[in-house]
């Protein structure tokens, strides 16, 4: 907040400097600092046939020639005078033995110039700055996740496949001379709430690799091609930090399918998916890099992303079946009381369909609503409760 009422000050101080400037302004269009203390005013302005006289009597004893006005002193004090441009004038002082000065002044195109300099240069300085910020700020390296695989029921099978393609990340010479070369992409699809992002997080810990997690949104930009850098600078980094986990959450949201003769927002798309293409072309078998992207739209994705040799190996990961459900109703229900009629058998089936992120809301509202009517277990009726709170659907029937 201190930052953002700091940057406003400044930017209303510039404000207020560029309107002094134009309130400075005459009808030549040249600043009259002169007349902001006091010279030049109706007091001391006379016409240029009394400062001709004056020159003729030899009593200007000292003229400032101005672009838009003459300045001359005399026994009388100073006055001013226009300046008519006349090319004998300066002339005609100097034989009258006065001392003469040229003044220039400082016109609106000069300043208009300073001005656009100044924003120009300072918007490109301040875009820098937030670009570099901004890498540092969203692509945070993790070297400790915190997350296992203990920590995320199911999925079993695709722990297994997933520990061995790490495996082949960290050590590629080990398979280098039975043929088998480091995947570059794996590609995570299925409905959201499913844990995706939590099982990318427990890969990097249980393999001892530094993980980046990111999402699509991160390289939508309103300025042209900026998404592009934004995904040059993350592979930059991930390379500075191998063996390294790349992990993009809703990789659709900028793997779409390219559009080559849509809007300005399709070409910028396009730009963002060729350079994810070319940085992942550049990997080489000892690269150190594994990118693991997220979607819930497998099929919308741009074919060149998905073809081998990029993303090339997919996992689905679904909706839990019986046993994961089971395993995450013993999960959530921790520090939760069950009434007796309400067994987890009875949750696994109520639970089928739901996601993991469902079941875990479900519950944790079953308890908040179980708490605010003051009862001391969770009742089938808090779950169902809980389930239209939330928006999920129980495979269970009603009675009404």
């Amino acid at each position: 907040m201190k930052k953002n009422n700091r940057a406003l000050r400044m930017v209303l101080f510039a404000i207020l400097i560029v309107a002094i400037a134009f309130l400075a302004l005459d009808s030549t269009g040249v600043i009259d600092m002169d007349s902001w203390f006091g010279i030049g005013t109706k007091d001391n302005y006379v016409t240029y046939s009394e400062l001709s006289k004056a020159i003729d009597s030899g009593s200007v004893t000292e003229a400032t020639i101005e672009e838009n006005r003459i300045l001359f002193t005399t026994d009388g004090g100073v006055f001013v005078t226009d300046n008519p441009a006349s090319s004998t004038l300066k002339e005609r002082l100097l034989e009258s033995g006065a001392k003469v000065s040229e003044k220039k002044g400082v016109s609106v195109s000069t300043i208009l110039d300073v001005v656009f300099d100044v924003v120009f240069f300072g918007a490109v300085a301040f875009g820098l700055y937030k670009l570099i910020d901004y890498s540092r700020k969203t692509f945070k390296v993790v070297h400790k996740t915190g997350v296992r695989f203990d920590d995320i029921a199911g999925m079993d099978d695709v722990k297994a496949d997933m520990m061995y393609l790490v495996d082949v990340l960290k050590n590629p010479s080990k398979y280098q001379g039975k043929g088998i070369r480091p995947v570059k992409g794996v590609i995570l699809e299925g409905p959201p709430g499913n844990g995706k992002t939590l099982f990318a997080k427990a890969l990097a810990q249980e393999t001892d690799v530094n993980f980046i997690a990111t999402k699509g949104a991160d390289f939508q930009s309103a300025m042209m091609s900026m998404g592009a850098r934004k995904i040059k600078m993350l592979f930059n980094k991930a390379s500075r930090h191998k063996p390294c986990i790349l992990f993009i959450d809703e990789f659709d949201s900028i793997g779409e399918r390219r559009n080559y003769a849509g809007t300005g927002i399709d070409k910028e798309n396009n730009r963002i998916i060729t350079t994810v293409l070319n940085e992942m072309d550049g990997f080489t078998a000892n690269n150190g890099l594994l990118v693991i992207a997220a979607t819930n739209s497998y099929a919308s994705l741009d074919p060149a992303l998905v073809r081998p040799g990029r993303f090339d190996i997919k996992f689905t990961v679904g909706n839990p079946d019986a046993k994961t459900r089971a395993k995450l109703v013993e999960i959530y229900s921790k520090g939760k009381k069950l009434a007796s009629d309400l067994s987890s058998d009875i949750l696994v089936v109520a639970f089928d369909g739901l996601s993991c992120a469902a079941i875990e809301a479900i519950l944790n509202e079953a308890q908040a609503l179980c708490q605010m009517a003051g009862n001391p277990e969770i009742t089938m009726g808090h779950i169902i409760a809980a389930a239209q709170k939330t928006g999920a659907k129980l495979n269970i029937r009603i009675k009404k």
